[in-house]
């Protein structure tokens, strides 16, 4: 939900921003903030007609990551996909001129429908939980699965990332962005985050081929989970994918392994107990969730899963290490940034034990 402004922007310089270029956006306007939105800034619009708009901003300061933040790319891919079987909001304008609000934003349509922060979608009914539970995590797979089935080049987006080597360049980016992150000292404390839990031996074991999946190149979301979709109010669908700060070219395991990984760990908003069979009525199996996704994309992930969720694990903690280093700078913009914080370290612990897990059984298929 929107609410208090925790960070506020020129809202006359705004208003006349979009007098002068987005003359159907009517002013004079209402600000409130979303808690959601862990690293660019959102804020809900409301127009002098009545109409609800989103706006999305690159956060203020200096940046630790040239990659991240970045609201061009978002408002790039939202646009592309406008006319595809793609479930996205209407993409309004993009402002890369920081004069206007203090950082590059841009506008998009507000999608009235259901947000579940939690997977496990609690306050659905007793009476929709058996058909929508199911219906709801199958729309959720079959839109990824259409969603990279989409020809980059069929939208205008050939040049949105390379087609090849994405694990690799993964490897390197987040090698560079945590250890700027580790250094980051806390305002107040002056204790820097420090490095993550067996991060070294954790890029040495990712960037052995021998263990990586089958190379492959789709446009991938970055950040594709059950909070980062709009629900139907009524039906079980998907109306619209949100949060495209890190959509690029990539190997769709890592979208597949990101939204189903609360069948294997536990989040901020849930317990991997929820998603052990039996305990929901109706919320699928993981197994489930694999064959809707390769009857629709083609490919099955289930040989590369457990090295995927290893590397999920892997990225969650730097992803969290980042949010920490935010927090130190006193630069976050979710309001509950300080427990995600929290959560970087034992991610990491986590990520190291399943690396083991799949090193131990490469030792036995070695065996074999």
């Amino acid at each position: 939900m929107a609410g208090e402004v925790r960070q506020p922007i020129d809202l006359p310089s705004l208003e006349r921003y979009l007098n002068q270029n987005v003359p159907a956006v009517k002013t004079p306007l209402d600000l409130k903030q979303f808690g959601f939105g862990q690293s660019n800034p959102t804020y809900q619009i409301t127009t002098a007609d009545g109409r609800k708009l989103v706006l999305r901003k690159k956060p203020p300061g200096k940046l630790l990551s040239k990659t991240a933040h970045r609201v061009d790319r978002e408002y790039q891919v939202i646009r592309a996909l406008g006319n595809t079987d793609v479930p996205v909001p209407e993409a309004l304008c993009l402002c890369e001129d920081s004069s206007v609000i203090g950082t590059p934003f841009y506008i998009m349509e507000f999608l009235d429908g259901r947000h579940f922060t939690d997977p496990a979608m609690p306050g659905v009914s007793p009476a929709e939980r058996n058909a929508l539970y199911e219906e709801r995590w199958k729309s959720a797979v079959e839109t990824l699965a259409k969603f990279h089935a989409v020809v980059p080049k069929s939208v205008g987006l050939e040049n949105f990332g390379k087609p090849s080597g994405f694990y690799d360049r993964q490897i390197a980016t987040f090698t560079t962005v945590s250890k700027a992150q580790s250094q980051v000292l806390d305002k107040d404390t002056k204790e820097p985050v420090g490095e993550l839990p067996h991060f070294k031996d954790m890029v040495q074991f990712f960037a052995q081929k021998s263990t990586q999946p089958r190379d492959r190149g789709t446009l991938v979301h970055g950040d594709y989970k059950i909070d980062n979709m709009i629900f139907h109010k009524t039906e079980p669908r998907v109306i619209g994918i949100l949060d495209w700060e890190m959509a690029t070219v990539g190997h769709p395991l890592s979208d597949f392994c990101n939204l189903t990984s609360p069948y294997i760990m536990d989040g901020a908003e849930h317990s991997k107990e929820e998603f052990q069979p039996g305990h929901i009525p109706g919320l699928p199996s993981r197994e489930d969730c694999v064959r809707w996704y390769t009857a629709v994309s083609g490919y099955n992930p289930a040989d590369d899963i457990l090295w995927g969720d290893a590397f999920f694990a892997f990225r969650g903690s730097v992803i969290m290490q980042g949010i920490a280093a935010r927090y130190a700078a006193r630069q976050a913009s979710s309001a509950r940034a300080g427990d995600y914080a929290k959560r970087a370290k034992p991610f990491a612990l986590e990520a190291w034990g399943r690396v083991k897990q799949v090193q131990e059984l490469s030792k036995q298929k070695g065996k074999l």
